[in-house]
């Protein structure tokens, strides 16, 4: 079993307030975030949205390298972008769309056995396990062949 964490104070009232987000490995230590971060255009800090897209594209990324070595194909290249939509429900918000756009190298890999493997890495990797009542997560692979 492997278990991370994560630490968050926060001080103040609703808008008015702020928070400050902290790993266990020191990545984030303090880091600012507020409504302003997560509701408006303040890049002065994060938000919760922010930090699940670049967890869940890190976990697809690594999903789909092991799934490739596993069918005997290395990575030699992932770029991976996550975008995390939080809309307005009833008297709330909700995540209701999660975007992967990736584009990756991989020698000696065709496009169905590459589209394949993207789409077992989408549903197979623990973060869109962990997010399986997120209505719609979206994959587009890009096969980058490289120079030629």
């Amino acid at each position: 079993m492997i278990e991370k964490s994560a630490s968050v104070h926060w001080e103040g009232r609703g808008k008015n307030g702020q928070g400050q987000i902290s790993t266990e490995t020191g990545a984030l230590q303090l880091y600012p975030y507020g409504f302003a971060s997560r509701f408006e255009d303040d890049r002065q800090g994060t938000n919760p949205e922010e930090i699940l897209a670049a967890a869940h594209a890190a976990c697809f990324s690594m999903a789909f390298s092991f799934a490739c070595d596993k069918a005997g194909f290395a990575t030699s290249a992932i770029d991976t972008q996550a975008r995390v939509r939080l809309a307005p429900l009833g008297e709330g918000f909700v995540i209701d769309r999660i975007t992967l756009t990736m584009k990756a190298t991989v020698p000696g890999i065709d496009e169905i056995q590459f589209q394949e493997i993207a789409a077992s890495a989408k549903r197979d990797c623990p973060l869109s396990k962990a997010l399986a009542s997120v209505s719609e997560i979206s994959l587009q692979a890009t096969l980058d062949h490289g120079a030629t």
